[in-house]
């Protein structure tokens, strides 16, 4: 590995030059001054490390006085064209990363302080970013109108973020991979389930922050295993999380097993100290005669197989049931069934979609007051789709208001998701079958990945590595 050159600084007044974050994160500007009084903030050290989770990041280290917040400027030359967002100081010191850069490049950079108006920089550093991992996967794309930003998926033992040139610019290594499921929170952070070598322990989920620490790790309540297929974290530290919850059963009278092993996916809500603050159950509100017969004569039942949640406009809970083929809407207040729609139990009216009209759906999301968008799996065995609905809960009526099929076809059957863009746009990666594309309100593909990038079970686009899904939708 290649060592950085470690330099110490001196606070300098310096008027401020604006200058463009490649990242798109806001930087807190202030105005220049013309002299230093003894108010102003103050560099009094700085120092520049490797991070040794990341070859294309870095961590410089601040002492300051009187400093709001911190900065970074920095370039391949003495230009210093690119800053990092500013974040706030503790006290006298400040820990600033820099992501996103190239490897094996020489850097300079120097720190910015702010404060009371003024802002000062420290005298220069150096640092030279290290190589690649050999087993880190390499991508190309095309497309001459993507949207901006990143694109974040979990591939081989990495959960990542490309740019739109497919170059790996952020990565995360886990011993034995993500556990296929690798995605930006809403609170700046991404999260895996990766799976542990013990089969028969609790597989946890852990949420990695920006530099690629793991902050923590967390599971279900009442010792349920916590499936990798969705999650949602919260601000305050608390989360939305599907479990498997296993009962044995009699299914001889409806063609199944005496002793069956029925498995049912259970939604909770957890608190960030793991109290239990919601719990809803398939086996208090379905029956598994819901599920088609062939698919519970075994001795082991997938019964409903939940692989995604979110929360609606009304801040009740949509979850998709794969092997059910149905939505369902929950009160999160009560754990009553609003509705059902799609599969046995469906309690809407459809226009202007086939029969049925999604069918083992992947990605549910909601859009918007009465709406959604999903990655219909298998409702046209013959390709997948990118299908969205509005629909009315008081008439029970529904209405598919677009579709998107891939030419040439892809079809998923299992994993996949769709996110819904500005200006109409939706990024969709089709699972198994190998293609992550982002297409317009026409569906025209505006951008995609070249080749076959593997199984990327979920695609996310963010606008910034600082802060990752905060400020997109999910």
């Amino acid at each position: 590995m290649r060592h950085p050159t470690i330099l110490n600084a001196c606070a300098l007044v310096l008027p401020l030059i604006a200058v463009a974050s490649c990242s798109r994160d806001d930087v807190v500007a202030a105005p220049s001054s013309p002299s230093s009084p003894p108010s102003s903030p103050a560099v009094l050290g700085s120092a520049v490390a490797p991070n040794v989770n990341n070859a294309l990041s870095l961590i410089v280290s601040a002492r300051v006085r009187r400093a709001d917040s911190v900065a970074v400027r920095y370039g391949t030359s003495t230009s210093l064209d690119s800053i990092s967002p500013a974040v706030k100081a503790s006290g006298d010191s400040a820990i600033i990363p820099v992501l996103g850069l190239l490897p094996g490049t020489a850097y300079n950079l120097n720190v910015v302080a702010f404060g009371s108006g003024r802002v000062v920089t420290g005298e220069l550093l150096s640092f030279t970013t290290d190589t690649l991992p050999e087993d880190l996967p390499h991508f190309t794309t095309s497309g001459d109108d993507p949207s901006p930003g990143y694109v974040v998926f979990g591939s081989g033992r990495y959960g990542l973020a490309i740019d739109n040139t497919g170059r790996v610019v952020w990565y995360h290594r886990f011993r034995d991979g993500p556990g296929l499921n690798f995605e930006a929170e809403p609170t700046g952070t991404y999260v895996a389930r990766p799976t542990t070598p013990d089969p028969n322990d609790l597989d946890p989920w852990v949420e990695i922050d920006p530099s690629g620490n793991a902050v923590r790790t967390f599971g279900c309540a009442r010792n349920l295993q916590s499936r990798f297929h969705d999650l949602i974290t919260e601000a305050d530290g608390a989360y939305w999380i599907m479990c498997d919850q296993v009962r044995t059963m009699d299914l001889s009278d409806m063609g199944g097993n005496k002793g069956a092993k029925v498995m049912g996916t259970v939604v909770q809500h957890v608190s960030a100290t793991g109290q239990l603050l919601f719990e809803w159950s398939p086996f208090d509100a379905f029956d598994v005669a819901d599920l088609d017969s062939a698919s519970r004569s075994g001795s082991s039942v997938n019964w409903t197989h939940g692989n995604s949640i979110d929360l609606d406009a009304d801040g009740n809970l949509l979850v998709s049931f794969r092997n059910l083929n149905e939505i369902t809407k929950i009160d999160t207040r009560t754990g009553a069934v609003l509705w059902r729609m799609g599969g046995t139990r469906n309690q809407f009216t459809f226009e202007g979609a086939r029969t049925p009209p999604f069918a083992f759906q992947h990605a549910l999301r909601s859009t918007g007051p009465g709406e959604f968008v999903l990655l219909d799996n298998m409702g046209d065995p013959t390709v997948s789709r990118v299908e969205r609905f509005t629909y009315d809960a008081t008439t029970r009526t529904a209405r598919m208001t677009g579709s998107y099929a891939p030419e040439p076809a892809a079809i998923s059957q299992t994993g996949g998701s769709a996110q819904t863009l500005p200006n109409g746009r939706t990024l969709v990666s089709f699972g198994p079958a190998g293609r992550v594309e982002e297409v317009d309100s026409a569906g025209r593909v505006m951008w995609r990945i070249e080749g076959n990038p593997g199984y990327v079970f979920r695609a996310q686009r963010v606008r910034s590595l600082y802060r990752p899904g905060v400020g997109t939708p999910r």
